[in-house]
């Protein structure tokens, strides 16, 4: 009878580096996979298990504010660039904004969840980059002046996201996942940027995901990110640099991320006047290189073949990433040196999730 064993932890750790098989010969037969890839095994000889239809990652890079307090939609208002006045409307309770400098240059990208009215009035969880929560607190305390708010940081949650199973090789799709113990999750809502990235789960960091969610499993964190990459969706500061990216060619509206038909926010005349003169010379667009390449610097050149400038590199994973690039040379292939100048080619995509006329030279 064949044995299968798992190195380097179980699936509840996340990671599935080797998988090794010995079978009824007694010789051993070794696969090693690319590490953040998440593999499912099977023994040849039992009828073993079907990977489960989806998989939730543990979002150790997001963190959660409740913000909550009878003035929380207006000084929300005043410092984002989408419309909170959304939240309150039949069947919507999930966001996605950014907030702006008075340049009109993104500091943070966030997701607001709406709560249950309790005493206190009406409340939100807004969901960040782990890295600069205790600047995106100042930020918040900088503008709440006298409004009747409270924002508090939520150590005791937990963030998920949950994902088809791209190993589940079943013709017809799962569906929506369903819930087997909703009274569970704080907030279960679609990702309100795009289909593609799923659903997004908040939870006691007691309990555990798999009791909330049916027919699911844990995956390895890596492999949510390098989903994002493949479909070139910006999440956190190393693909939105605070203070340096601008929402328009961050793709803001694409992700139905704006409002501008709200008013005044920080950072909106700039970003208005984009906006109505239609003209966005680059975008951030999926990549993938030829190769994997270390120690990139932050904001590394992209040339054309001919050596124009075409844009710069801002994060990725292995040989998927996001890049700036100018719209003129989206087409093209493109060339990138690393710091010990090894140089790769790389290629941009149109994500399909992108609007049809959507414009690229």
């Amino acid at each position: 009878m064949g044995l299968w064993c798992l190195t380097r932890g179980a699936f509840a750790s996340g990671r599935c580096l080797s998988v090794c098989a010995r079978k009824h010969t007694g010789a051993d037969l070794c696969v090693t996979f690319p590490a953040g890839v998440t593999r499912y095994s099977r023994d040849a000889g039992n009828r073993g298990d079907a990977p489960e239809p989806f998989v939730c990652y543990r979002l150790h890079h997001r963190t959660v504010f409740k913000i909550h307090g009878h003035d929380t939609s207006p000084f929300l208002q005043g410092i984002i660039t989408n419309d909170v006045g959304l939240l309150t409307e039949p069947g919507l309770t999930a966001l996605y904004s950014h907030m702006l400098n008075v340049q009109g240059r993104t500091l943070y990208d966030i997701l607001l969840y709406s709560l249950k009215e309790d005493d206190a009035g009406q409340g939100v969880l807004l969901e960040c980059d782990t890295t600069i929560k205790d600047s995106i607190l100042k930020h918040l305390n900088m503008y709440k002046l006298r409004r009747k708010v409270n924002i508090n940081p939520c150590p005791e949650l937990s963030l998920w996201a949950v994902l088809p199973n791209q190993e589940n090789t079943s013709r017809e799709k799962p569906g929506n996942p369903k819930l087997s113990s909703p009274e569970k999750a704080v907030v279960w809502e679609a990702d309100p940027r795009t289909k593609e990235m799923g659903w997004r789960l908040v939870s006691d960091s007691q309990v555990d995901p798999l009791d909330i969610v049916a027919s699911c499993q844990k995956g390895d964190t890596e492999e949510y990110h390098r989903h994002r990459y493949a479909i070139g969706l910006p999440e956190g500061v190393k693909d939105l640099p605070p203070g340096v990216a601008l929402p328009l060619e961050s793709n803001l509206v694409y992700m139905q991320g704006i409002s501008f038909s709200k008013g005044c926010y920080i950072g909106q005349e700039l970003t208005a006047r984009t906006h109505h003169t239609g003209v966005v010379r680059k975008r951030l667009m999926p990549v993938r290189m030829s190769s994997p390449v270390q120690d990139l610097e932050e904001g590394a050149v992209l040339q054309t073949q001919s050596g124009k400038p075409a844009g710069k590199h801002r994060a990725g994973v292995g040989e998927l990433g996001l890049s700036l690039i100018r719209m003129a040379h989206a087409k093209e292939v493109l060339m990138l040196k690393s710091s010990d100048d090894h140089t790769v080619t790389l290629e941009a995509t149109v994500p399909d999730w992108w609007p049809k006329d959507a414009n690229i030279s």
